[in-house]
């Protein structure tokens, strides 16, 4: 005789004892009342909370190499991902087109970055990092992870992974493409 297959983990009980799966139906578990959407509470709130106070920690550490966050960002993706020309900056980082070309302006004063024309495509700019850029390149990622782990104090790695696989769910349900998907692309 043979077992009942279990229910796959995109499968849950519903209230009525029906299997349904996790993508049909959002959970419900937030209503439309202040009482559930207060800030103890609310997960968009404290998401937001939690990007402000990692922010801030981050640009506390950045501020001795001499940048911002909106300066840091463009010397890692040249640097580590070797994202060199405005636009891929732009997309890569979520931000538009002209606020990432203040910032390369920026770093170009500060003589982090240089900016050429593209011998392919004269329209099109490529950017690297000086010798500079690539110094204070190297001091970045250390301090990113020195803020991130402040606040993963007390975590095992298995909460952590959870909680990184939980955000990723949440930005694919949202319709979201994260990073790393559009990476792969």
């Amino acid at each position: 005789m043979s077992k009942a297959a279990s229910p796959s983990p995109s499968q849950r009980d519903t209230p009525g004892g029906k299997r349904a799966s996790k993508a049909a139906q959002p959970s419900g578990y937030y209503k439309g009342t202040a009482e559930s959407l207060g800030p103890e509470g609310n997960l968009g709130h404290l998401i937001k909370l939690t990007q402000t106070s990692l922010n801030r920690m981050i640009d506390q550490r950045m501020a001795p190499m001499g940048l911002t966050a909106m300066q840091w960002r463009p010397l890692v993706l040249i640097r580590y991902r070797n994202i060199n020309t405005p636009a891929e900056l732009s997309r890569h980082a979520c931000i538009d087109t002209g606020a990432m070309t203040r910032a390369l302006d920026r770093l170009e004063a500060k003589q982090f970055i240089s900016r050429h024309r593209c011998p392919e495509d004269r329209r099109s700019v490529l950017i690297e990092l000086t010798e500079a850029g690539k110094k204070v390149a190297e001091q970045i990622l250390p301090a990113v992870a020195i803020a991130l782990n402040t606040h993963l104090q007390g975590f095992s790695k298995e909460e952590v992974e959870l909680l990184i696989g939980m955000l990723h769910r949440m930005l694919a349900n949202g319709g979201q493409l994260t990073e790393l998907d559009f990476i792969a692309r």
